[in-house]
Protein backbone atom coordinates (compact mmCIF):
# COMPACT_ATOMS: atom_id res chain seq x y z
CA UNK A 1 0.00 0.00 0.00
CA UNK A 2 1.46 3.52 -1.16
CA UNK A 3 1.13 6.63 0.58
CA UNK A 4 -0.42 9.17 -1.53
CA UNK A 5 -1.29 13.15 -1.12
CA UNK A 6 -3.11 15.24 -3.15
CA UNK A 7 -2.54 18.78 -3.05
CA UNK A 8 -4.24 21.95 -4.22
CA UNK A 9 -1.92 24.40 -3.49
CA UNK A 10 -3.25 28.14 -1.80
CA UNK A 11 -4.24 30.66 -4.14
CA UNK A 12 -3.43 34.69 -4.21
CA UNK A 13 -5.98 36.76 -2.35
CA UNK A 14 -8.44 37.40 -5.81
CA UNK A 15 -11.87 38.96 -6.14
CA UNK A 16 -13.57 35.58 -5.82
CA UNK A 17 -11.46 33.80 -3.44
CA UNK A 18 -13.49 36.46 -0.94
CA UNK A 19 -10.87 35.94 1.59
CA UNK A 20 -11.41 39.37 3.23
CA UNK A 21 -15.16 37.94 4.29
CA UNK A 22 -15.08 34.60 5.16
CA UNK A 23 -14.40 35.13 8.75
CA UNK A 24 -18.09 36.46 8.83
CA UNK A 25 -19.41 33.61 7.45
CA UNK A 26 -17.05 31.15 9.40
CA UNK A 27 -15.20 29.50 6.66
CA UNK A 28 -11.92 29.61 5.61
CA UNK A 29 -12.04 29.16 1.71
CA UNK A 30 -15.16 29.57 -0.73
CA UNK A 31 -14.86 26.35 -2.03
CA UNK A 32 -12.31 23.44 -2.90
CA UNK A 33 -11.13 22.66 -6.71
CA UNK A 34 -14.12 20.03 -7.86
CA UNK A 35 -10.88 17.75 -8.77
CA UNK A 36 -9.40 16.94 -5.52
CA UNK A 37 -12.68 14.69 -4.53
CA UNK A 38 -12.91 12.90 -7.84
CA UNK A 39 -8.81 12.30 -8.40
CA UNK A 40 -8.88 10.51 -5.18
CA UNK A 41 -11.97 8.32 -5.97
CA UNK A 42 -9.77 7.11 -9.09
CA UNK A 43 -6.63 5.72 -6.72
CA UNK A 44 -7.25 2.22 -6.14
CA UNK A 45 -8.11 1.28 -2.91
CA UNK A 46 -5.10 -0.55 -1.68
CA UNK A 47 -3.38 2.45 -1.61
CA UNK A 48 -4.02 5.20 1.16
CA UNK A 49 -4.90 8.54 -0.07
CA UNK A 50 -5.13 12.21 1.66
CA UNK A 51 -6.35 15.36 0.04
CA UNK A 52 -4.76 18.51 1.30
CA UNK A 53 -6.10 22.33 0.15
CA UNK A 54 -3.55 25.11 1.55
CA UNK A 55 -6.31 27.60 0.97
CA UNK A 56 -8.13 25.73 4.32
CA UNK A 57 -4.85 24.17 6.05
CA UNK A 58 -1.10 24.60 6.25
CA UNK A 59 1.27 22.09 4.61
CA UNK A 60 3.20 19.46 7.04
CA UNK A 61 6.37 19.23 4.61
CA UNK A 62 7.19 16.67 7.41
CA UNK A 63 4.07 14.58 7.05
CA UNK A 64 4.90 15.19 3.15
CA UNK A 65 8.14 13.71 3.87
CA UNK A 66 7.03 10.28 5.19
CA UNK A 67 4.43 10.61 1.74
CA UNK A 68 5.55 7.84 -1.12
CA UNK A 69 4.15 10.22 -3.83
CA UNK A 70 3.16 13.95 -3.72
CA UNK A 71 0.48 15.17 -6.16
CA UNK A 72 -0.15 18.53 -7.30
CA UNK A 73 -2.81 20.37 -9.13
CA UNK A 74 -3.53 23.84 -9.99
CA UNK A 75 -3.94 26.91 -11.91
CA UNK A 76 -1.40 29.23 -13.55
CA UNK A 77 -2.31 31.55 -11.17
CA UNK A 78 -1.08 29.16 -8.33
CA UNK A 79 1.98 28.65 -10.78
CA UNK A 80 4.74 30.46 -7.93
CA UNK A 81 3.14 28.18 -4.71
CA UNK A 82 2.76 25.22 -6.91
CA UNK A 83 6.59 25.18 -7.64
CA UNK A 84 7.70 26.00 -4.11
CA UNK A 85 5.86 22.89 -2.80
CA UNK A 86 7.55 20.74 -5.42
CA UNK A 87 11.25 22.04 -5.01
CA UNK A 88 10.30 21.79 -1.23
CA UNK A 89 9.05 18.47 -1.29
CA UNK A 90 11.80 17.04 -4.07
CA UNK A 91 14.28 17.75 -1.49
CA UNK A 92 13.05 15.72 0.94
CA UNK A 93 13.32 12.49 -1.61
CA UNK A 94 9.87 12.39 -2.17
CA UNK A 95 8.40 11.58 -5.80
CA UNK A 96 6.43 14.65 -6.97
CA UNK A 97 3.51 14.63 -10.16
CA UNK A 98 1.96 17.69 -11.31
CA UNK A 99 -1.25 17.97 -13.68
CA UNK A 100 -4.11 20.70 -14.07
CA UNK A 101 -4.74 24.00 -16.04
CA UNK A 102 -1.03 25.12 -15.69
CA UNK A 103 0.15 21.55 -16.39
CA UNK A 104 -1.98 21.80 -19.60
CA UNK A 105 -1.46 25.08 -21.04
CA UNK A 106 2.81 26.02 -19.47
CA UNK A 107 3.65 22.66 -18.93
CA UNK A 108 7.04 24.11 -20.20
CA UNK A 109 7.27 25.50 -17.21
CA UNK A 110 7.17 22.84 -14.83
CA UNK A 111 9.30 20.64 -17.17
CA UNK A 112 12.63 19.33 -15.16
CA UNK A 113 10.49 20.35 -12.05
CA UNK A 114 7.84 17.52 -11.69
CA UNK A 115 8.67 14.24 -12.09
CA UNK A 116 6.26 13.39 -14.26
CA UNK A 117 3.42 16.17 -15.51
CA UNK A 118 -0.16 15.10 -16.89
CA UNK A 119 -1.54 17.40 -19.73
CA UNK A 120 -5.29 18.06 -20.12
CA UNK A 121 -8.10 15.61 -18.91
CA UNK A 122 -5.87 12.94 -16.84
CA UNK A 123 -9.61 10.34 -15.57
CA UNK A 124 -7.42 7.80 -18.25
CA UNK A 125 -4.43 8.45 -17.67
CA UNK A 126 -4.17 9.15 -13.95
CA UNK A 127 -5.05 5.43 -13.07
CA UNK A 128 -2.97 4.71 -15.60
CA UNK A 129 0.37 5.96 -14.07
CA UNK A 130 -0.85 4.66 -10.76
CA UNK A 131 -0.82 0.95 -12.22
CA UNK A 132 2.93 1.73 -14.13
CA UNK A 133 4.19 3.66 -11.61
CA UNK A 134 3.10 0.18 -9.13
CA UNK A 135 5.13 -1.84 -11.41
CA UNK A 136 8.20 0.54 -12.02
CA UNK A 137 7.63 1.79 -15.86
CA UNK A 138 5.47 4.74 -15.94
CA UNK A 139 6.21 7.68 -17.77
CA UNK A 140 7.60 11.06 -17.28
CA UNK A 141 4.53 12.57 -19.26
CA UNK A 142 0.73 11.91 -19.98
CA UNK A 143 -1.76 12.99 -22.25
CA UNK A 144 -5.03 11.32 -22.78
CA UNK A 145 -5.37 10.77 -26.23
CA UNK A 146 -9.39 11.06 -26.22
CA UNK A 147 -12.09 13.62 -24.25
CA UNK A 148 -13.53 11.31 -20.60
CA UNK A 149 -16.39 10.09 -21.07
CA UNK A 150 -17.99 11.71 -17.85
CA UNK A 151 -20.87 8.89 -17.80
CA UNK A 152 -17.85 6.48 -16.51
CA UNK A 153 -16.37 8.68 -13.76
CA UNK A 154 -16.46 7.84 -9.85
CA UNK A 155 -18.22 9.43 -7.44
CA UNK A 156 -15.76 11.73 -5.51
CA UNK A 157 -14.57 11.21 -2.35
CA UNK A 158 -15.97 14.21 -0.98
CA UNK A 159 -15.95 11.99 2.61
CA UNK A 160 -11.85 13.53 2.17
CA UNK A 161 -12.35 17.07 2.07
CA UNK A 162 -12.51 19.02 5.16
CA UNK A 163 -15.96 20.38 3.89
CA UNK A 164 -16.91 21.90 7.25
CA UNK A 165 -14.43 24.51 6.34
CA UNK A 166 -15.84 25.66 3.01
CA UNK A 167 -18.58 28.00 1.99
CA UNK A 168 -19.58 25.96 -1.06
CA UNK A 169 -19.02 22.48 -2.38
CA UNK A 170 -17.84 21.48 -6.09
CA UNK A 171 -20.28 20.23 -8.30
CA UNK A 172 -19.27 19.31 -11.89
CA UNK A 173 -22.09 18.15 -14.34
CA UNK A 174 -20.53 18.95 -17.99
CA UNK A 175 -17.34 19.62 -19.30
CA UNK A 176 -16.95 21.26 -22.75
CA UNK A 177 -18.51 24.60 -24.54
CA UNK A 178 -19.71 25.10 -27.89
CA UNK A 179 -18.90 28.49 -28.33
CA UNK A 180 -15.36 29.71 -29.91
CA UNK A 181 -14.38 32.94 -28.10
CA UNK A 182 -10.82 33.96 -28.84
CA UNK A 183 -9.35 34.54 -25.35
CA UNK A 184 -10.83 31.51 -23.49
CA UNK A 185 -8.92 28.00 -22.71
CA UNK A 186 -11.87 26.01 -21.90
CA UNK A 187 -12.36 24.85 -25.73
CA UNK A 188 -8.73 23.34 -25.61
CA UNK A 189 -8.83 22.09 -22.68
CA UNK A 190 -12.17 20.42 -22.84
CA UNK A 191 -13.21 21.02 -26.62
CA UNK A 192 -16.28 22.29 -27.76
CA UNK A 193 -18.15 19.17 -27.86
CA UNK A 194 -20.55 19.45 -24.12
CA UNK A 195 -20.16 16.22 -22.27
CA UNK A 196 -22.47 15.43 -19.34
CA UNK A 197 -22.85 12.77 -15.96
CA UNK A 198 -25.79 10.69 -15.53
CA UNK A 199 -28.37 11.94 -13.73
CA UNK A 200 -28.19 9.01 -11.66
CA UNK A 201 -24.48 10.29 -10.79
CA UNK A 202 -25.25 13.91 -10.05
CA UNK A 203 -27.66 12.75 -7.94
CA UNK A 204 -25.50 10.11 -5.75
CA UNK A 205 -23.00 13.54 -5.38
CA UNK A 206 -25.78 15.94 -4.56
CA UNK A 207 -26.95 12.61 -1.76
CA UNK A 208 -23.18 12.91 -0.87
CA UNK A 209 -22.64 16.49 -0.52
CA UNK A 210 -26.19 16.53 1.48
CA UNK A 211 -24.71 13.76 3.97
CA UNK A 212 -21.17 16.01 4.68
CA UNK A 213 -23.84 19.00 5.98
CA UNK A 214 -22.85 21.62 2.85
CA UNK A 215 -26.27 23.45 1.92
CA UNK A 216 -24.59 25.37 -0.95
CA UNK A 217 -22.90 24.13 -4.26
CA UNK A 218 -21.17 26.16 -6.94
CA UNK A 219 -21.50 23.55 -10.59
CA UNK A 220 -18.53 24.21 -11.96
CA UNK A 221 -19.44 23.42 -15.20
CA UNK A 222 -17.73 26.48 -17.65
CA UNK A 223 -21.46 26.76 -19.38
CA UNK A 224 -23.56 24.34 -17.57
CA UNK A 225 -26.39 24.92 -20.48
CA UNK A 226 -23.58 24.08 -23.72
CA UNK A 227 -25.88 21.21 -24.48
CA UNK A 228 -29.24 22.72 -23.29
CA UNK A 229 -31.44 19.55 -24.85
CA UNK A 230 -29.32 17.10 -22.60
CA UNK A 231 -29.03 19.69 -19.41
CA UNK A 232 -32.94 19.89 -19.09
CA UNK A 233 -34.13 15.82 -18.02
CA UNK A 234 -30.69 16.41 -15.72
CA UNK A 235 -32.46 19.28 -14.17
CA UNK A 236 -35.86 18.39 -13.93
CA UNK A 237 -34.50 15.35 -12.16
CA UNK A 238 -32.54 17.71 -9.52
CA UNK A 239 -36.06 19.15 -9.09
CA UNK A 240 -37.43 16.32 -7.91
CA UNK A 241 -34.41 15.56 -5.80
CA UNK A 242 -35.14 18.46 -4.08
CA UNK A 243 -38.78 18.67 -3.68
CA UNK A 244 -38.63 15.38 -2.32
CA UNK A 245 -36.44 16.67 0.35
CA UNK A 246 -37.64 19.85 0.93
CA UNK A 247 -35.13 21.74 -0.72
CA UNK A 248 -32.04 21.20 1.08
CA UNK A 249 -29.21 22.65 -1.09
CA UNK A 250 -28.45 25.81 -2.73
CA UNK A 251 -27.10 26.02 -6.56
CA UNK A 252 -25.12 28.53 -8.04
CA UNK A 253 -23.48 28.26 -11.86
CA UNK A 254 -21.99 29.51 -14.52
CA UNK A 255 -23.63 29.72 -18.41
CA UNK A 256 -23.85 32.00 -21.52
CA UNK A 257 -26.06 34.54 -21.89
CA UNK A 258 -28.12 32.50 -24.67
CA UNK A 259 -29.64 31.49 -21.65
CA UNK A 260 -32.02 34.18 -21.81
CA UNK A 261 -33.26 32.59 -25.17
CA UNK A 262 -35.06 29.69 -23.23
CA UNK A 263 -37.75 30.24 -21.30
CA UNK A 264 -37.73 26.54 -20.07
CA UNK A 265 -34.61 26.19 -19.34
CA UNK A 266 -34.71 29.51 -16.61
CA UNK A 267 -37.92 27.87 -15.52
CA UNK A 268 -35.98 24.89 -14.82
CA UNK A 269 -33.33 26.59 -13.20
CA UNK A 270 -35.28 28.80 -10.90
CA UNK A 271 -37.18 25.34 -9.93
CA UNK A 272 -33.99 23.17 -8.80
CA UNK A 273 -33.35 26.03 -6.81
CA UNK A 274 -30.35 28.05 -9.01
CA UNK A 275 -30.23 30.88 -7.02
CA UNK A 276 -27.41 32.76 -9.35
CA UNK A 277 -25.63 32.74 -12.12
CA UNK A 278 -22.43 33.79 -13.67
CA UNK A 279 -22.53 34.87 -17.33
CA UNK A 280 -19.51 35.44 -19.48
CA UNK A 281 -20.54 39.15 -20.82
CA UNK A 282 -17.15 40.60 -21.25
CA UNK A 283 -17.97 44.18 -22.62
CA UNK A 284 -20.84 46.20 -23.42
CA UNK A 285 -18.68 46.76 -26.97
CA UNK A 286 -20.46 44.70 -29.85
CA UNK A 287 -17.60 45.71 -31.67
CA UNK A 288 -15.55 43.84 -29.03
CA UNK A 289 -17.38 40.93 -28.65
CA UNK A 290 -17.36 39.92 -32.75
CA UNK A 291 -13.28 40.94 -32.47
CA UNK A 292 -12.74 38.28 -29.94
CA UNK A 293 -15.82 36.05 -31.48
CA UNK A 294 -18.38 36.30 -28.82
CA UNK A 295 -21.01 35.60 -31.20
CA UNK A 296 -23.66 34.49 -28.77
CA UNK A 297 -23.74 38.23 -26.93
CA UNK A 298 -25.02 39.86 -30.24
CA UNK A 299 -27.45 37.65 -31.62
CA UNK A 300 -29.83 41.04 -32.60
CA UNK A 301 -33.12 39.18 -32.72
CA UNK A 302 -32.59 37.87 -28.93
CA UNK A 303 -32.45 41.39 -26.82
CA UNK A 304 -29.68 43.96 -26.34
CA UNK A 305 -27.52 42.68 -23.55
CA UNK A 306 -29.30 44.53 -21.37
CA UNK A 307 -32.60 42.84 -21.93
CA UNK A 308 -31.31 39.61 -21.94
CA UNK A 309 -29.53 40.03 -18.38
CA UNK A 310 -32.95 41.54 -17.38
CA UNK A 311 -35.14 38.77 -18.44
CA UNK A 312 -32.96 36.34 -16.52
CA UNK A 313 -33.70 38.57 -13.59
CA UNK A 314 -36.63 38.46 -13.86
CA UNK A 315 -37.21 34.57 -13.88
CA UNK A 316 -35.80 34.64 -10.49
CA UNK A 317 -32.20 34.01 -11.17
CA UNK A 318 -29.43 36.81 -9.58
CA UNK A 319 -26.75 37.48 -12.11
CA UNK A 320 -23.10 38.15 -11.65
CA UNK A 321 -20.59 38.69 -14.76
CA UNK A 322 -17.74 38.55 -15.97
CA UNK A 323 -16.05 41.83 -18.03
CA UNK A 324 -12.91 42.28 -19.36
CA UNK A 325 -11.23 45.45 -20.61
CA UNK A 326 -8.52 46.35 -23.04
CA UNK A 327 -9.98 44.40 -26.56
CA UNK A 328 -8.56 45.83 -29.92
CA UNK A 329 -11.70 47.57 -30.59
CA UNK A 330 -11.73 49.32 -27.06
CA UNK A 331 -10.39 52.88 -26.25
CA UNK A 332 -10.46 54.82 -23.03
CA UNK A 333 -14.00 55.23 -23.50
CA UNK A 334 -14.59 52.24 -22.57
CA UNK A 335 -13.75 52.83 -18.67
CA UNK A 336 -16.78 55.03 -18.71
CA UNK A 337 -18.79 52.47 -20.64
CA UNK A 338 -18.63 49.90 -17.96
CA UNK A 339 -19.75 50.86 -14.75
CA UNK A 340 -22.67 52.83 -16.21
CA UNK A 341 -23.54 49.15 -17.69
CA UNK A 342 -23.24 47.70 -14.60
CA UNK A 343 -25.22 50.26 -13.20
CA UNK A 344 -28.59 49.78 -15.64
CA UNK A 345 -27.85 45.91 -15.66
CA UNK A 346 -28.26 45.85 -11.88
CA UNK A 347 -25.33 43.50 -11.75
CA UNK A 348 -24.02 43.94 -8.26
CA UNK A 349 -20.99 41.33 -8.87
CA UNK A 350 -18.44 41.76 -11.64
CA UNK A 351 -15.29 40.31 -11.98
CA UNK A 352 -13.43 42.52 -13.98
CA UNK A 353 -9.75 42.19 -15.21
CA UNK A 354 -7.68 43.14 -18.49
CA UNK A 355 -7.31 40.85 -21.41
CA UNK A 356 -5.33 38.41 -20.79
CA UNK A 357 -3.71 36.07 -23.40
CA UNK A 358 -3.67 32.65 -22.22
CA UNK A 359 -1.09 29.83 -24.23
CA UNK A 360 -2.50 27.62 -26.25
CA UNK A 361 -5.69 29.58 -26.88
CA UNK A 362 -6.61 31.51 -30.23
CA UNK A 363 -6.20 34.57 -28.76
CA UNK A 364 -2.27 34.04 -27.64
CA UNK A 365 -1.44 32.74 -31.40
CA UNK A 366 -2.87 35.79 -32.86
CA UNK A 367 -1.45 38.26 -30.90
CA UNK A 368 2.18 35.87 -30.70
CA UNK A 369 1.80 36.23 -34.50
CA UNK A 370 0.96 39.77 -34.51
CA UNK A 371 4.37 41.14 -32.18
CA UNK A 372 1.82 41.89 -29.42
CA UNK A 373 2.91 40.03 -27.02
CA UNK A 374 4.87 41.25 -23.83
CA UNK A 375 7.47 39.12 -22.12
CA UNK A 376 7.00 41.37 -18.82
CA UNK A 377 4.75 39.50 -16.71
CA UNK A 378 7.60 39.42 -13.28
CA UNK A 379 7.92 42.02 -10.81
CA UNK A 380 6.79 44.94 -13.10
CA UNK A 381 4.04 43.61 -14.78
CA UNK A 382 1.42 45.96 -15.16
CA UNK A 383 -1.46 42.52 -14.62
CA UNK A 384 -1.57 41.45 -18.58
CA UNK A 385 0.52 40.67 -21.24
CA UNK A 386 -1.36 42.00 -24.04
CA UNK A 387 -0.25 45.07 -25.73
CA UNK A 388 -3.53 46.57 -26.45
CA UNK A 389 -4.44 48.66 -30.05
CA UNK A 390 -6.36 51.52 -28.69
CA UNK A 391 -4.27 52.80 -25.89
CA UNK A 392 -1.12 52.39 -24.33
CA UNK A 393 -0.51 49.54 -21.27
CA UNK A 394 -0.20 52.15 -19.05
CA UNK A 395 -3.50 53.58 -19.90
CA UNK A 396 -5.29 49.98 -19.78
CA UNK A 397 -3.98 49.60 -16.11
CA UNK A 398 -4.64 52.92 -14.88
CA UNK A 399 -8.21 52.45 -16.59
CA UNK A 400 -8.93 49.01 -15.17
CA UNK A 401 -7.73 50.44 -11.72
CA UNK A 402 -10.48 53.54 -12.33
CA UNK A 403 -13.17 50.92 -13.38
CA UNK A 404 -12.99 48.73 -10.12
CA UNK A 405 -12.67 51.63 -8.17
CA UNK A 406 -15.71 53.09 -9.19
CA UNK A 407 -17.71 49.92 -9.40
CA UNK A 408 -16.87 49.09 -6.56
CA UNK A 409 -17.42 52.25 -4.27
CA UNK A 410 -20.45 52.31 -1.82
CA UNK A 411 -22.22 54.58 -3.94
CA UNK A 412 -22.07 52.52 -7.10
CA UNK A 413 -21.79 48.77 -5.49
CA UNK A 414 -25.09 49.25 -3.30
CA UNK A 415 -27.23 51.90 -5.89
CA UNK A 416 -26.85 48.03 -7.96
CA UNK A 417 -27.67 46.29 -4.78
CA UNK A 418 -30.70 48.39 -3.94
CA UNK A 419 -31.98 48.72 -7.55
CA UNK A 420 -32.69 44.78 -7.94
CA UNK A 421 -33.35 43.56 -4.38
CA UNK A 422 -35.28 47.01 -3.25
CA UNK A 423 -36.38 48.70 -6.03
CA UNK A 424 -37.22 46.22 -8.12
CA UNK A 425 -38.62 43.98 -5.69
CA UNK A 426 -36.52 40.68 -7.16
CA UNK A 427 -37.44 37.11 -5.38
CA UNK A 428 -36.07 33.73 -6.14
CA UNK A 429 -37.67 31.81 -8.14
CA UNK A 430 -37.90 28.93 -5.25
CA UNK A 431 -40.17 31.20 -2.45
CA UNK A 432 -42.37 32.15 -5.28
CA UNK A 433 -43.22 28.29 -5.33
CA UNK A 434 -46.53 26.79 -4.76
CA UNK A 435 -44.78 23.51 -3.45
CA UNK A 436 -44.39 25.18 -0.13
CA UNK A 437 -48.25 26.03 0.29
CA UNK A 438 -48.45 22.22 1.45
CA UNK A 439 -44.97 21.89 3.15
CA UNK A 440 -45.74 24.60 5.58
CA UNK A 441 -43.37 23.48 8.16
CA UNK A 442 -40.01 22.97 5.94
CA UNK A 443 -41.05 26.62 4.74
CA UNK A 444 -41.10 27.70 8.33
CA UNK A 445 -37.95 25.99 9.39
CA UNK A 446 -36.66 27.61 6.32
CA UNK A 447 -37.63 31.28 6.86
CA UNK A 448 -36.18 30.74 10.63
CA UNK A 449 -32.91 29.66 9.53
CA UNK A 450 -32.73 32.65 7.30
CA UNK A 451 -33.72 35.41 9.89
CA UNK A 452 -30.72 33.77 12.34
CA UNK A 453 -28.14 33.80 9.10
CA UNK A 454 -29.16 37.17 8.57
CA UNK A 455 -28.79 38.28 12.24
CA UNK A 456 -25.42 36.67 12.48
CA UNK A 457 -23.52 37.83 9.37
CA UNK A 458 -24.96 41.69 10.48
CA UNK A 459 -23.81 41.11 13.97
CA UNK A 460 -20.02 40.28 12.55
CA UNK A 461 -20.17 43.00 10.24
CA UNK A 462 -20.66 44.92 12.69
CA UNK A 463 -17.75 43.66 15.25
CA UNK A 464 -15.46 42.87 12.54
CA UNK A 465 -15.75 45.58 10.06
CA UNK A 466 -12.78 47.73 11.51
CA UNK A 467 -13.57 50.47 9.26
CA UNK A 468 -16.03 52.79 11.36
CA UNK A 469 -17.44 54.87 7.77
CA UNK A 470 -17.63 51.33 6.19
CA UNK A 471 -19.63 50.16 9.15
CA UNK A 472 -22.02 52.77 9.38
CA UNK A 473 -22.74 52.33 5.75
CA UNK A 474 -23.22 48.56 6.01
CA UNK A 475 -25.56 49.64 9.34
CA UNK A 476 -27.65 52.01 6.94
CA UNK A 477 -28.07 49.27 4.49
CA UNK A 478 -28.74 46.70 6.59
CA UNK A 479 -31.37 48.26 8.15
CA UNK A 480 -33.01 49.64 4.67
CA UNK A 481 -33.51 46.12 3.89
CA UNK A 482 -34.92 45.36 7.41
CA UNK A 483 -37.42 47.73 6.75
CA UNK A 484 -38.47 47.00 3.14
CA UNK A 485 -38.48 42.88 3.05
CA UNK A 486 -38.25 41.92 6.63
CA UNK A 487 -41.24 39.30 5.75
CA UNK A 488 -38.70 37.91 3.45
CA UNK A 489 -35.93 36.20 5.22
CA UNK A 490 -34.19 34.69 2.12
CA UNK A 491 -33.59 38.31 0.72
CA UNK A 492 -32.43 39.63 4.47
CA UNK A 493 -29.60 36.79 4.03
CA UNK A 494 -29.20 36.75 0.38
CA UNK A 495 -28.70 41.11 1.03
CA UNK A 496 -26.49 40.66 4.24
CA UNK A 497 -24.17 38.32 1.99
CA UNK A 498 -23.49 41.18 -0.94
CA UNK A 499 -22.97 43.43 2.15
CA UNK A 500 -20.18 41.29 3.41
CA UNK A 501 -18.91 40.78 -0.25
CA UNK A 502 -18.58 44.56 -0.89
CA UNK A 503 -15.92 44.34 2.06
CA UNK A 504 -13.30 42.39 0.49
CA UNK A 505 -14.55 44.02 -2.89
CA UNK A 506 -13.16 46.94 -0.94
CA UNK A 507 -10.00 45.30 0.29
CA UNK A 508 -9.61 44.40 -3.21
CA UNK A 509 -9.86 47.65 -4.92
CA UNK A 510 -7.88 49.41 -1.59
CA UNK A 511 -4.35 47.79 -3.14
CA UNK A 512 -4.96 49.56 -6.71
CA UNK A 513 -4.71 52.86 -4.62
CA UNK A 514 -0.88 53.10 -4.56
CA UNK A 515 -0.91 52.45 -8.47
CA UNK A 516 -1.35 55.22 -9.74
CA UNK A 517 -0.19 56.61 -13.24
CA UNK A 518 3.07 56.12 -14.61
CA UNK A 519 3.97 53.62 -11.11
CA UNK A 520 5.02 50.35 -11.79
CA UNK A 521 3.69 46.69 -11.02
CA UNK A 522 0.37 45.34 -10.20
CA UNK A 523 0.06 44.02 -6.97
CA UNK A 524 -0.33 40.38 -6.70
CA UNK A 525 -3.42 40.03 -5.32
CA UNK A 526 -4.70 42.36 -8.15
CA UNK A 527 -2.72 40.90 -11.32
CA UNK A 528 -4.61 37.58 -10.70
CA UNK A 529 -7.81 40.06 -11.50
CA UNK A 530 -6.32 40.90 -14.68
CA UNK A 531 -5.74 37.28 -16.36
CA UNK A 532 -9.07 36.87 -18.33
CA UNK A 533 -9.01 32.99 -17.88
CA UNK A 534 -12.79 33.64 -17.65
CA UNK A 535 -12.61 30.53 -15.07
CA UNK A 536 -13.75 31.67 -11.74
CA UNK A 537 -10.97 32.03 -9.98
CA UNK A 538 -11.27 28.76 -7.79
CA UNK A 539 -12.62 26.58 -10.38
CA UNK A 540 -12.31 22.92 -11.54
CA UNK A 541 -8.46 21.87 -12.62
CA UNK A 542 -8.98 18.32 -13.62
Amino acid sequence: MADIVIINPRFDISFWGMEHCMSMFGKRANLPVACLGLLAALVPDHHQVTLLDENVEDIDFDRLARADLVCLTGMSIQGWRMIEIIEEVKSRGVMTVVGGAMATVEPEVLEGIADVIFLGEADETWPQFLREWEQGCHKRRYEQAQKTDLSTLPLPRIDLLKVERYMFGSLQISRGCPFTCEFCDIIVTFGRKPRLKTSEQVLGELDAFRRAGLKMLFVVDDNLIGNKKAIKPILRDIVSWQQERGYPLVFVTEASLDLAEDRELMELLGLANFQSVFIGIETPNEDSLRETKKFQNVRPNAGTLLERVHRVQSHGIDVWCGMIVGFDHDDPSIFDVVPKFLAEARIATALIGMLHAIPTTPLYKRLKEEGRLSDDEGIDSIGTNVIPLGMSREQLRDGFIRVMQESYKPEAYFGRVDSQFIDQNFKFTLHQLPYWTSHRWNWMKRCLLNYIKFTVISSRLMRLVPDEGLRTRYRRQLWRVLRARWREPHILFVYSLKVAFHYHYTAITQTLSHVGEGSGAMPDAVRSLSRAKRRVEAKVAA
